[in-house]
């Protein structure tokens, strides 16, 4: 079993003995979507493939929130952000701006990225050099910044 699944389950032991209701819900929910992957594909999660269904959920948190916001529903701007927050807690270390600049100039220089027609080529490197340490939002914007 994955690391990082062998964590969840311990954090929502500890949230279920503690009356956590939150914590123990927001796990639940991420659990069953890793359990629901599991019994399609008939395989094993390894933490690679976790981390990108907490992205994905992080990233459906994020966009409710900011529809919430719009709405002006602010209880549930707040409940969502909640959500966020707890799901970047089982995320790698984000990278800083800076490191990621200086992946992406290493990732054009060795493509040979000149220009902007070349951004496929630097974000599909890009995003497997970092795998989960960026938001692919970050890369594209510090990508389009370096070839323009």
């Amino acid at each position: 079993m994955s690391e990082l699944k062998n964590r969840l389950q311990k954090d929502l032991k500890v949230a279920m003995k503690n009356k956590d209701s939150f914590k123990r819900d927001t796990i639940r929910f991420l659990m069953s979507a890793i359990k629901q992957i599991e019994v399609d594909e008939r395989r094993e999660l390894s933490d690679a493939d976790i981390i990108k269904i907490i992205q994905k959920s992080l990233k459906q948190r994020e966009d409710a929130a900011k529809q919430y916001k719009e709405a002006n529903r602010d209880e549930l701007y707040e409940k969502e952000i909640k959500e966020a927050n707890l799901l970047k807690e089982y995320l790698p270390k984000q990278l800083s701006d800076e490191e990621l600049k200086e992946i992406i100039k290493q990732i054009i220089s060795k493509v040979e990225a000149t220009s902007m027609k070349d951004i496929g080529k630097v974000m599909g490197a890009a995003i497997k050099e970092t795998s989960g340490k960026a938001d692919g939002k970050r890369i594209n914007a510090i990508a389009k910044e370096l070839l323009s």
